[in-house]
């Protein structure tokens, strides 16, 4: 992939900015989307930088960058937009350094946004019922989407992992499947009964009415044969929660949410649910043991006895 900065950015700048998108794309290994967003991010910052007179990366300070994510915060980003943009110039930095263009880190001792994590919207169990059997299984599309929002549900998966799922990633004997992650990064991840069966019945039924000539080893197939795209799965989702009647902005993710929520209040290991989500670090993880504990709370003050005594009483979760 070509990475190439706006002929409005000092060269001095873009170029250093284009051989570190070529360095995160074939040595770190990141993802096109990934990179491509931190190409995005150090451009603008570039555009800041050289409405400052600075057009060298060896004259950037960490005042500098201070004053660009201030400037953001201003024009309303949000702290999550201004968390990555610091991690976009971060890696940019330690690339400098890496390169030999310059000897310190100027971004080392900035501290970030403080981010505040919001508890992550899920389906109830009766909504994913719903949702899963909403699919009209007479036709080869029904019978696809079945299996697609089965296979979102049983395994937790992002919405870029399954539309990029190719059939030797898939054991139907053994009841897993190899999954590419952030990264590059594999895992394995368990197939529910229910989607196993959906799976079957999409290969045996529905697939080959999607298969074309130049059909690859996509697993889930697009009207033309080739592979199904992200914004389709998105499509099909939001098509089906309507028609399931379900009130909630229902979302690819949504699903991955209620995957590791559904685990969680059924007794599943943290550490467990960490490794099928394919989350690097636990912290991630523990934001559904915060759901699960407004759940608990939310049951106790619905059925507890005793709860009608204390009805003035405002809970802090």
């Amino acid at each position: 992939m070509k990475y190439q900065c706006s002929f409005r950015i000092p060269r001095p700048l873009g170029e250093k900015v284009e051989a570190f998108s070529v360095y995160a794309d074939l040595e770190k290994g990141l993802s096109p989307h990934t990179v491509n967003g931190y190409f995005s991010d150090l451009e603008q910052c570039c555009g800041f930088l050289a409405s400052l007179k600075i057009e060298d990366w060896r004259k950037v300070e960490a005042d500098h960058v201070s004053l660009w994510i201030g400037s953001l915060s201003e024009d309303g980003y949000a702290v999550s937009s201004l968390a990555r943009k610091l991690t976009s110039i971060r890696m940019m930095s330690r690339f400098l350094v890496r390169e030999g263009i310059r000897e310190d880190d100027f971004c080392e001792w900035l501290a970030g946004p403080k981010m505040v994590r919001s508890i992550p919207q899920t389906l109830s169990l009766h909504e994913v019922e719903r949702l899963l059997d909403a699919p009209d299984l007479k036709t080869p599309y029904g019978i696809r989407d079945r299996a697609i929002l089965e296979l979102l549900y049983s395994s937790g998966l992002r919405v870029t992992e399954l539309s990029t799922l190719e059939m030797h990633q898939i054991d139907l004997e053994q009841g897993y499947l190899r999954v590419v992650g952030k990264g590059s990064k594999e895992r394995i991840v368990p197939i529910g009964g229910a989607a196993l069966t959906a799976l079957e019945s999409y290969l045996n039924s529905s697939r080959p009415f999607f298969v074309k000539p130049r059909t690859g080893s996509e697993l889930f197939l697009s009207e033309r044969g080739s592979a199904i795209s992200r914004k389709m799965i998105w499509v099909i989702i939001k098509r089906w929660a309507k028609a399931a009647g379900i009130e909630k902005p229902v979302k690819p993710h949504l699903l991955r949410h209620s995957f590791a929520t559904h685990l969680l209040s059924g007794g599943a290991d943290l550490r467990v649910i960490q490794e099928m989500l394919g989350h690097a670090d636990i912290s991630t993880t523990q934001i559904y043991t915060a759901l699960e504990q407004k759940r608990l709370i939310h049951q106790h003050a619905q059925f507890h006895p005793r709860n009608r005594l204390g009805k003035g009483v405002k809970r802090r979760i």
